[in-house]
């Protein structure tokens, strides 16, 4: 019955959306409705509301979409939908700021005289306000009140200008800042969560262990790096939306004519580029060049944006006097900002001098100025044409939509769930053939078609919270979130031009000519629906198109994760496997210069470290040639032993689908209890599913390969031996290394010794001050405390700190005892002068062979101990961590 519920939920929502009911509500009323007429017929029939219901009762599932969604957008740090707002008032502002038709009318002189040029400057423009406005409605109108009409008159076949026009008024959808991209990420975000609970479930059951490496979890995702993921794919498409129209109008130059530019290309005409081009893209480098250098998330980025709008809009409103004088005002205030933070330092916690206050009150001058620009800006815009007003009013209008789609589509899929239906997807896409791709192919299709009836934000909230997981947990493509939000973001916007309800084809419809035909604006979205196709089948064979540019950025960001994270760790080791064995040479000969050094002047206990690192660096080119070895080894047994683990792991996947039912056969058993004639058929209708499910469990165990057993303990010798031979160089490399990264601290730390010497030499002084009352007791303590501290802050000196805390006890009690201080002091004296002495006799014989093996060992031996990768290698790190790993042999 669960399959009937479910067919008639997908039913219900289909008709209410075919009879034109908002989807808003949609989705909420058909899960509401279902999963009442399902305990409506469970009574009736069974005497028990809730058997039809996988678990629990129908009240639970019709509060758990509510449950779930306060759940999830409660907490303090999920603040991505913030950002819609924002982004949508930018787009809102510029576009009531008439930036779209001055930017092609500009646009058309630029490029009208090539074949096709009108087609070619609708692409450019549409990219470039797909990058301020992203407002796909408000784009193709305006191209169709403005290039349509144009394009006419020049002889352009109305398939092409029509096509080139929807087309391009889509790109807002796929080039960041996008609406779409932010609601994907956020999806995405609960699915990564999904996904690891199910790839850790898989691990655990394939191998027995407990917890799961990390370097095996699936890779998450953000706004800020799905807008970096969709940059190259964007401009990808805006190329191939280019080259058809050059080729296009080089095959049939009549249906594409160039267009001879009217009036002269003069001083006017450059100023006229300028100031309608430039603005917009500074506007874009704020925006998207914040986020990408990590200076601001993408919710502070929405607001610079938001800003940046209203201040442009203030000048493009206003024709009279002073029109561009609040944008110059604001401009000068933050490169005034910009200017001042390289002088001072800004932050007000760390004001120390007059000349820290005197930085900060100028930057707060500067940001007055700055307000009273973007005040000035604002005014403006409140009293041109009520601007303001009605920009705040459709961006409460589309920001409110968006949410509450977001709540009825948490109900619908929590109606989903109710009845089974993510199990059941699950289990489909898990048993066809062809693994990953043949699962990614049928959503993808899925989703192309959706588009054809569905807007996207109902695509985006309601399948890919379903099948994101599946897609994501998948050891074997090892996809990234970013990658699969991209992918699918490129699929939606075909949705926008696919008939019979793109509403791109609407949007064109309402503002064309008569004399334009419907039909030859379905004939014109056909190629270009072609092209966005093609463009996902690049993007999905080159994976580092999206994955790289976050992973660049990330690397070499502030908060760049450590060469030890250990997610970056493959993409480290095969470094690591070509940089060690290259420079071993190099290596042995600042090995023997610190081999040959005097030792005598150093501590027992230095000396005995300076040699085990030497073995252990010894040693290293060992474990590295036996992991290679042990490496290749594993790849040379995988391709044989991939497809007898992948049909484990298929029979695996099947087998926990099934007893996923089971468990919820049983649960539901509870629910018959008693001995009248409803409760007695209830059990004997689970009972028997039950048997039939265990019967279905037992012939798919029987479909286990015969020595299967073998090959997964022969090839697990396989990985063990590449393990031990990893953690045996891991150990012998960073050991070594942290050895004589610590001596040389200690030895430079000599200076620094120095200099607390004497204040260690005054405390005999200071506890005979105290003894005779000169000295109050908390100044005493405080003094040493002071040397405590300092002392902390110096390598190699836990000793001397051990004798400070004694002598800080002393004299830190009810009454201080001035003698058991003073016990003290002599081995406090002593132990210094004799750290002083060796460190400064191992600053002339040993640290200067030390610093050459340490500096020369840095980028191979000990690059797991170094905070961070250089630049050269975080792009090498990033261009191999761009393309996805199968892991799926580990489990």
């Amino acid at each position: 019955m669960e399959l009937v519920f479910l067919g008639i939920l997908v039913l219900t929502l289909v008709a209410a959306l075919g009879v034109g009911f908002p989807v808003a509500f949609a989705l909420p009323g058909a899960g509401i409705l279902t999963i009442g007429l399902a305990a409506a017929t469970c009574w009736i029939f069974t005497g028990n509301a809730n058997s039809f219901f996988l678990s629990g009762s129908a009240i639970e599932w019709i509060s758990a979409g509510v449950t779930n969604f306060r759940g999830i957008y409660w907490e303090a740090d999920r603040d991505t939908l913030i950002a819609i707002p924002l982004f949508v008032f930018m787009g809102i502002m510029l576009q009531r700021s008439r930036i779209a038709e001055d930017l092609l009318v500009t646009m058309a002189k630029l490029f009208g005289a090539l074949p096709g040029g009108l087609g070619i400057s609708v692409v450019v423009v549409g990219a470039l306000l797909a990058a301020t406005t992203g407002v796909v409605g408000a784009t193709v109108v305006a191209m169709g009140l403005i290039s349509l009409p144009a394009m006419m008159r020049n002889n352009y076949s109305q398939p092409l200008a029509t096509g080139t026009i929807l087309s391009s008024g889509t790109l807002g959808q796929i080039i960041p800042p996008s609406i779409v991209l932010i609601i994907l990420a956020d999806q995405l975000s609960s699915a990564v969560d999904q996904a690891a609970q199910l790839r850790t479930q898989e691990f655990q059951e394939a191998t027995g262990e407990f917890a799961m490496p990390s370097q095996f979890g699936v890779t998450s995702t953000s706004a800020g790096d799905m807008f970096m993921g969709a940059l190259v794919p964007g401009l990808v498409l805006v190329g191939l939306y280019v080259a058809y129209i050059l080729v296009f109008a080089l095959l049939r130059p009549k249906s594409a004519p160039a267009v001879p530019i009217e009036g002269r290309m003069d001083r006017d005409f450059w100023l006229s580029v300028f100031f309608n081009t430039v603005p917009p893209l500074l506007l874009i480098v704020l925006v998207l060049g914040s986020i990408i250098t990590g200076v601001a998330t993408v919710t502070q980025a929405g607001a610079v944006g938001a800003a940046g709008a209203t201040v442009m809009a203030g000048y493009k409103l206003h024709d009279g006097r002073a029109r561009y004088l609040p944008a110059l005002i604001a401009i000068a205030a933050i490169v005034a900002i910009y200017g001042l933070q390289q002088v001072f330092d800004l932050n007000v916690r760390r004001m120390e001098t007059d000349a820290d206050v005197l930085g900060v009150l100028l930057a707060g001058l500067a940001v007055a100025v700055l307000l009273f620009g973007l005040g000035w800006s604002t005014w403006r815009t409140f009293r041109i044409e009520n601007t303001l007003r009605l920009v705040m009013t459709e961006t409460a209008k589309t920001a409110s939509l968006v949410f509450i789609i977001l709540l009825g589509a948490a109900m619908l899929i929590s109606a989903f769930r109710a009845f089974g239906g993510e199990i059941y997807v699950k289990e489909y896409l898990s048993t066809l053939p062809g693994g990953f791709w043949a699962q990614f192919f049928v959503v993808m299709v899925v989703i192309f078609l959706l588009g054809f009836f569905l807007d996207f934000i109902e695509i985006a909230i309601v399948v890919v919270p379903i099948v994101a997981p599946i897609l994501l947990m998948n050891p074997e493509a090892n996809v990234t979130a970013v990658w699969l939000g991209v992918m699918i973001g490129l699929n939606i916007q075909t949705s926008f031009l696919t008939p019979p309800f793109g509403f791109a084809l609407f949007y064109l419809r309402g503002v064309a000519s008569s004399t334009v035909k419907t039909l030859s604006m379905y004939k014109g979205v056909i190629p270009f629906i072609a092209l966005q196709l093609l463009a996902l089948v690049i993007v999905g064979f080159n994976p580092g198109m999206v994955n790289y540019l976050p992973t660049r950025m990330s690397l070499l960001s502030e908060q760049a994760p450590p060469p030890r994270n250990p997610r970056l760790q493959p993409c480290v080791e095969e470094y690591l496997m070509r940089e060690v064995p290259r420079r071993e040479d190099s290596l042995r000969g600042p090995m023997a210069d610190l081999d040959a050094a005097d030792y005598e002047v150093l501590p027992e206990d230095a000396a005995r470290d300076v040699a085990q690192a030497l073995e252990g660096y010894d040693d290293s080119f060992g474990h590295m040639r036996d992991l290679i070895a042990a490496k290749d080894a594993v790849n040379a047994a995988a391709p044989e032993y991939r497809p007898l683990h992948r049909e484990v792991s298929r029979i695996r996947r099947e087998a926990t689908a099934i007893d996923t039912r089971i468990d919820a056969a049983r649960d539901q058993m509870r629910d018959f209890r008693g001995d009248d004639d409803a409760a007695v058929a209830g059990r004997a209708r689970l009972e028997a599913r039950i048997s039939d499910l265990e019967d279905e469990r037992a012939a798919l165990e029987a479909e286990r390969p015969d020595g299967w057993e073998e090959a997964r303990d022969a090839f697990r010798e396989l990985v063990d031996a590449e393990q031990q031979a990893r953690t045996a160089y891991q150990r012998a490399a960073d050991q070594g290394y942290v050895a004589l990264r610590d001596l040389i601290a200690e030895i430079r730390a000599g200076a620094d010794l120095a200099e607390i010497e004497s204040r260690v030499a005054a405390i005999p002084d200071w506890i005979d001050a105290l003894a005779e009352g000169s000295l109050a007791p908390e100044e005493a303590v405080e003094r040493v405390q002071i040397v405590e501290r300092d002392l902390r802050e110096i390598a190699g000196t836990q000793v001397l700190e051990s004798y400070m805390q004694d002598i800080r006890r002393a004299l830190d009690r009810e009454t201080p005892d001035a003698d058991a201080a003073a016990e003290h002091v002599p081995d406090a004296v002593a132990t210094l002068e004799e750290e002083i002495a060796w460190r400064a006799a191992a600053q002339e014989a040993v640290l200067e062979p030390l610093e050459a093996l340490e500096s020369e060992s840095r980028a191979t031996l000990g690059l797991r101990e170094q905070s961070r990768l250089t630049r050269d290698q975080a792009l090498e790190v990033a261009a191999c961590m761009a393309d996805h790993r199968d892991v799926s042999l580990y489990f």
